[in-house]
């Protein structure tokens, strides 16, 4: 597994964009931590305050306090690089 700090997942199992995310992830070997938005109702607010409003997913927040909100495949690989990079 590379390590690049801290990443959390917020998305759900019914989501094909979610789905998509961590399959890149998991292709590049990244380490991360996944929270289902339907079984963590806590969360949303989080997610909410995150996207000035919105509740769109997957949302995928960085140690260092970045995120990506449904990401392209190319713009999720493209954040990796730069986090392994550094």
């Amino acid at each position: 597994m590379k390590d690049i700090g801290s990443v959390v997942v917020y998305g759900a199992p019914w989501c094909g964009d979610c789905i998509r995310s961590e399959n890149v992830l998991n292709r590049m070997d990244i380490e991360y931590k996944k929270i289902d938005i339907d079984e963590n109702p806590e969360v949303e607010g989080y997610i909410r305050k995150i996207q000035k409003g919105s509740r769109k997913i997957p949302l995928i927040v960085f140690e260092d306090k970045s995120f990506l909100i449904e990401p392209s495949d190319e713009d999720l690989i493209s954040k990796l690089e730069e986090l392994i990079s550094n």
